[in-house]
């Protein structure tokens, strides 16, 4: 796969490519080839659905309150056809497990890109 093909699958599933993955296509390409074939390998259906993935990662960036990547990973959403009230009871899962902060700063994203 072209890496422009590989950068443009990227974007579908999170939404836009980080600048870091732009750097290493050219610092590093080694490391660059060998985070995209982990990436492909994750991200591809199997027992769990792309769909179900990217919900777990939304709940876990979340979780972790890193707002860089709860709106990289909510950005992307739309691509596989998840609706807010999917991220939101993704996010409920979230509140049980890391408090209110996390529901709610995956919900303020959440609301900010689908009302887009």
């Amino acid at each position: 796969m072209a890496d422009d093909e590989r950068l443009k699958g990227l974007e579908d599933k999170i939404g836009k490519v980080p600048k870091i993955f732009r750097d290493l296509q050219e610092s590093n390409p080694e490391l660059y080839n060998s985070v995209m074939g982990l990436d492909h390998m994750v991200w591809a259906d199997g027992l769990l659905s792309k769909k179900d993935k990217k919900l777990i990662a939304i709940a876990i960036a979340a979780a972790m309150r890193d707002a860089h990547a709860v709106r990289a990973q909510i950005a992307g959403a739309p691509h596989l056809g998840i609706s807010l009230a999917e991220i939101e009871e993704a996010l409920r899962v979230t509140f049980l497990l890391a408090g209110m902060p996390a529901y709610v700063h995956g919900r303020a994203a959440a609301e900010e890109i689908y009302k887009k």
